[in-house]
């Protein structure tokens, strides 16, 4: 059994982790806030986004464009969001395990990371790491989502990559995150019944080519940033569960101890009482 010293110690270990973990917990909660209130005013335009192209593309007929029909090479470029930090529970790993459990072959994949944790993962399972703009999930703007867009496209008009792909946590609301992985290029042509019921075909100005050349780009760059905005509501989500968890366990962990040294104090004492009692009775 432990001495009352060792479990005072251990107690006192235990609160002072307690403090921290409750005070990460206020942080992530005020963090969430701010996250969740521009999640929830973004949300809308990216989804009448995604809306508004898939439905003006089933509506194209067949158009040759490699937006469309995809590139050349069999290099599939992912974009890894997660966080720079953990203790966020199991937000980060999520992700790695989404793209180690993909049916994707590790020599086809090229990692663009949004976050350290994601690179260091995967880096670590012999992903090759393509780009690095782990500082960008700090503080996402749109301006950043477009120069990584930029850079990318101009790797896929060349032919570097044939396929892009976006993973990161989609945030329903503070409790429940989903881990998805998204495939931006090419651009996948789904037709919904109403849809399908119509004949009217798109017409473009000035030509098809050089609209979706405006289009595609823009869209992609939205559905980034629409990427970024929920994966940082989500990572600050995670956080505060975790350390709400934490806290809770530290909880329990410091009334057992209690208990165990409220027991070895009493142990103590009767130990005393007997030594004193027994030397009494040998004087005597």
């Amino acid at each position: 059994m432990a001495s009352m010293r060792d479990i005072k110690r251990r107690k006192g270990s235990i609160q002072s982790t307690q403090q921290i973990t409750k005070a990460m917990k206020l942080v992530s909660t005020v963090k969430l806030q701010k996250a969740r209130a521009r999640a929830e005013e973004t949300n809308p335009y990216f989804n009448y986004m995604y809306r508004t192209v898939s439905s003006m593309l089933s509506r194209s007929g067949n158009i040759n464009h490699p937006y469309l029909t995809g590139g050349q090479s069999g290099k599939k470029a992912i974009v890894v969001i997660t966080s720079n930090r953990g203790l966020a529970g199991g937000y980060n790993s999520n992700i790695v395990k989404l793209i180690t459990g993909s049916d994707f072959e590790k020599e086809d994949v090229a990692i663009y990371a949004i976050g350290r944790k994601g690179l260091e993962g995967l880096e670590h399972r012999g992903y090759e790491i393509k780009m690095d703009a782990s500082e960008v999930i700090e503080a996402p703007t749109y301006a950043d989502a477009s120069a990584i867009c930029r850079q990318m496209l101009e790797q896929y008009a060349v032919g570097e990559i044939g396929e892009i792909y976006l993973a990161y946590t989609h945030f329903k609301n503070t409790v429940v995150h989903e881990p998805k992985l998204m495939k931006l290029l090419p651009v996948e042509m789904g037709e919904s019944k109403e849809e399908e019921a119509s004949n009217v075909l798109m017409n473009y100005e000035p030509t098809e080519e050089e609209a979706l050349d405006l289009i595609i780009p823009k869209y992609v760059t939205s559905l980034f940033y629409g990427a970024l905005v929920e994966a940082v509501a989500s990572e600050n989500g995670a956080r505060m569960q975790a350390m709400d968890s934490a806290t809770s366990n530290a909880e329990d962990m410091i009334s057992d101890l209690t208990l165990k040294y409220n027991r070895a104090r009493q142990g103590s004492i009767t130990q005393e009482l007997t030594e004193i009692i027994a030397g009494a009775n040998a004087i005597s």
